[in-house]
């Protein structure tokens, strides 16, 4: 029976209410934190709509230190075939690249292996018809007397082009993609000649933007037992050797890949004894005796590419300085938005990381290992893609993956090229990636630093892979970075998830000031949109060529981290005094 309406006394009403309150509590009071660490508490029914997520980080020690130069990019050679490479002077892409380093600029890529060395100071004049340089007569006089002020003007050679030659140069490079796509498409390449000149042109740049070379020799030149022929490459250490360039080296790109290109396989036992003698013949150079050797820019570790791999490691695992593959996620031809956001392909690269490592360490236990060409596409990205906002996800998480994972360098496909999966457009305007790449290069440092979470996973469950639209990674901020004293901490994030994350700073990072960096698209393209804003400023260059000003948000102390939907955010946390963050 239930209890008349004259049983209900004020005192069993509050005494009903009293119970009531104290389930609610129970239910809600989800997680605690302890001792500057988080642990999870089972879920109940009630938890299914939270959002928050509490965040803590080891302070103590590192779990890994990567390079001073972890991100780092690359220049692909056919920009000797578009013209590019006679406008690597310009003012702003040498702001640009100055804002990347300490950085390796790799020269190198798809056409490596067809690069030759001609120890020619004029091409323009020494030609009898249109050479490999493919100057416009245009403003060939104009390039011309570029070269002549390298030689007068010690120090940096910076150009300020006018537009109309620049106009001129990118409707001659729009003519040559369309040749070079062909080229891609059915695998076979034209050779490129690299004259004295294009070297010095290339050199001026990298020494003028504060990056260190890493130049790709041709591997495919072979002799007739399949050795490598080494004979033109001595022209090109002997003339680098007397203008003192300060170089590293590596020997060809996706060996894998040769039979395809020349019908003529290297296996890894061959590959280990070329790199042994390029080591020998850098050694026989006084300025090159010391010089670091990378390789051997294998391309994803299927089966064959591993017996690749294996087979060098054998020969040459301790010859080398740093292991070098490559990875690209998608076919640019067939990309979708959506694709980079699953997080599935974001988590492809964990594995391949393994894969490497395994057999890395069977031989040369310790030995660094660089991702050695990286870009969310093959086949030159998808315009509309790859070059916008959307393209962001896969560039940061896999830089927070590869930190976490012991990758020592990361270098990223292209700094400034033809196609859409660069860091910089044919207009010299920085894209989406390249401003998460800046942000990244100011605010974080090489050591990386262990993340504890509860809220976001569900329970773990044997043999299950957890795959989260919330990636959080953190690192001791940049020793570079003025703003901040050492021992602060930088946080990086990406929500992919179509509503908006609250974070609680707990542990170590409880109540302390937050410089909010919040990169999200600019316009109304979404986020394939081709600009970024910053806490809500447009990021562009100033009219002086020079960078922006990063302005960071502060937040208050203990206030919680709000993630909009679908974004990038960079969080310094300040005055942490984390004791592995104290020293270099």
């Amino acid at each position: 029976m239930s209890p008349s309406p004259s049983c209900l006394t004020p005192q069993r009403v509050l005494l009903l209410v009293t119970f009531f309150l104290i389930l609610v509590s129970s239910s809600t009071c989800s997680y605690q934190p302890a001792q500057g660490k988080v642990f999870p508490v089972p879920r109940t029914s009630s938890m299914k709509g939270r959002t928050l997520v509490l965040l803590d980080v080891n302070t103590k020690t590192p779990i890994r230190t990567v390079s001073e130069n972890f991100l780092s990019v690359q220049l692909d050679p056919s920009i000797i075939h578009d013209g590019w490479l006679d406008f690597l002077s310009s003012k702003r892409l040498i702001t640009l690249a100055r804002g990347l380093s300490p950085a390796f600029l790799r020269f190198g890529g798809k056409r490596t292996d067809f690069l030759q060395f001609q120890n020619l100071k004029n091409p323009a004049k020494s030609r009898g018809g249109p050479g490999p340089d493919y100057y416009l007569k245009n403003y060939e006089d104009d390039i011309v007397r570029s070269d002549i002020s390298l030689d007068k003007q010690k120090g940096c050679n910076i150009a300020q082009h006018p537009d109309t030659m620049l106009e001129l140069q990118r409707e001659k490079a729009a003519q040559m993609h369309l040749v070079l796509l062909k080229e891609q498409f059915s695998n076979t390449y034209s050779n490129l000649t690299l004259t004295a000149r294009s070297l010095d042109k290339l050199y001026n740049f990298v020494d003028c933007s504060g990056l260190h070379l890493i130049f790709g020799l041709n591997a495919l030149r072979r002799n007739a037992d399949n050795s490598w022929n080494s004979s033109s490459v001595l022209s090109l250490l002997k003339y680098s050797a007397s203008k003192k360039y300060n170089i590293s080296w590596e020997l060809g790109n996706e060996p894998n890949n040769y039979r395809s290109l020349n019908s003529r396989a290297v296996n890894g036992s061959q590959l280990g004894k070329d790199y042994v003698q390029l080591k020998n013949l850098l050694q026989s150079i006084r300025t090159y005796s010391r010089a670091n050797l990378y390789g051997p820019n294998i391309g994803r570790p299927k089966k064959n590419v591993l017996v690749l791999l294996d087979g060098f490691m054998k020969v040459a695992g301790r010859t080398v300085d740093a292991v070098t593959w490559q990875h690209y996620y998608i076919d640019g031809r067939v990309g979708k938005v959506m694709d980079f956001m699953k997080t599935r392909l974001l988590d492809a690269l964990s594995d391949q990381i393994r894969k490497i490592q395994k057999v890395v360490n069977m031989y040369s236990p310790g030995k660094k290992v660089w991702l050695g060409g990286v870009a969310a596409p093959w086949s030159r990205g998808t315009n509309n893609l790859s070059d916008t906002y959307a393209a962001g996800f896969l560039w940061l998480n896999t830089l927070g993956m590869s930190a976490n994972q012991g990758i020592d360098v990361v270098i990223r496909h292209s700094f400034f090229d033809h196609g859409f999966d660069h860091l910089v457009d044919q207009n010299f305007n920085p894209l989406p990636d390249y401003w998460i790449s800046l942000l990244f290069k100011k605010l974080v440092g090489p050591k990386v630093l262990a993340v504890h979470v509860a809220g976001i996973q569900r329970k773990p469950r044997p043999g299950k892979v957890i795959r989260d639209k919330l990636r959080i990674y953190a690192h001791c901020t940049s020793y570079h970075n003025h703003n901040y004293v050492r021992g602060s901490i930088t946080l990086y994030i990406i929500n992919l998830h179509r509503s908006r994350k609250k974070i609680k700073l707990a542990g170590t990072l409880r109540d302390r000031i937050v410089h909010q960096y919040l990169l999200q698209p600019y316009g109304t393209e979404g986020i394939q949109s081709r600009s970024v804003q910053l806490n809500g400023q447009h990021l562009v260059m100033v009219d002086d060529g020079t960078l922006p000003e990063l302005k960071p948000r502060p937040l208050r102390p203990g206030r919680t981290l709000v993630i909009p939907p679908l974004t990038i955010g960079f969080y310094v946390v300040k005055n942490v005094n984390a004791v592995a963050c104290r020293y270099r």
